[in-house]
């Protein structure tokens, strides 16, 4: 009797499996054709993406020609189109492009408003931290500290791809402010900084000098000169920024 009672279980159990699949069937299809439909999609939004950006460094590219050939007004206004749709990464280095042709023209104002909208836009830190810190030097002979503080400071994190650049600003901004004491403490930090380039840990200990021997008041005035920024961001033919790579097909 065990054997039967086992025989009929088994059929009811295979007569279950196969009800189930032949129910399961139609959606475990449907499944895979979603999956399929996926990876396809995915693959034509990687090229559609990577043509893009190509065409974008492409225009990039031939703005900057364009700048060398015929002078930052016709420029700007070709920056300036290139600013408005693509790839956020080429939109953020129109948009530092612009502020850079306005600081030349002495426009302050008009390039922390262009430096500042490329900073929201910009896709990684890299970029985003250069926008930041070069919006905050444009307003050095001109901001009150506080502004300038509040725009340094956060990019003076360990994990801030510029830190050493922002502390050294932030250290000039001290002095500029009538802050000798505190701008001294962060010139001591920045001479013995592992990741400071020479130039920065020599500027450093002379500030230091000029602090300690009461001649600091001579040093604002050659704040801009002797900041390094980091060098404006510029594309050789083919070329990509950081974190605007097409992804491998």
């Amino acid at each position: 009797m065990v054997d039967v009672f086992d025989e009929v279980e088994e059929q009811l159990r295979s007569d279950r499996y196969k009800t189930f699949a032949l129910k399961s069937l139609p959606v475990l299809g449907a499944v895979a054709a979603i999956a399929v439909l996926g990876v396809g999609g995915w693959w034509g939004w990687s090229v559609y993406e990577s043509s893009r950006a190509n065409k974008a460094s492409e225009a990039i590219q031939k703005t900057l020609e364009v700048y060398e050939k015929d002078g930052p007004a016709k420029a700007f206004a070709e920056f300036e189109k290139l600013s408005k749709d693509g790839n956020p990464g080429y939109r953020a280095l129109a948009f530092m492009q612009m502020g850079g042709i306005r600081l030349d023209e002495g426009k302050t104002k008009e390039a922390v408003g262009y430096f500042d909208e490329a900073a929201k836009i910009a896709p990684d830190p890299v970029m985003g931290d250069i926008a930041r810190l070069k919006s905050a030097f444009a307003l050095m002979d001109t901001a009150p500290y506080q502004e300038i503080e509040s725009r340094l400071t956060p990019l003076t994190g360990e994990k801030s791809p510029y830190r050493v650049q922002a502390k050294e600003a932030l250290a000039f901004a001290k002095l500029q402010a009538g802050k000798p004491a505190e701008a001294r403490g962060d010139f001591v930090v920045l001479s013995l900084l592992s990741d400071a380039s020479d130039d920065t840990r020599q500027r450093a200990q002379a500030a230091i000098q000029m602090i300690d021997s009461g001649s600091a008041k001579a040093l604002p005035a050659a704040v801009k000169a002797a900041l390094a920024l980091p060098p404006q961001v510029q594309l050789a033919p083919g070329q990509l920024p950081p974190g605007l790579q097409p992804q491998a097909q």
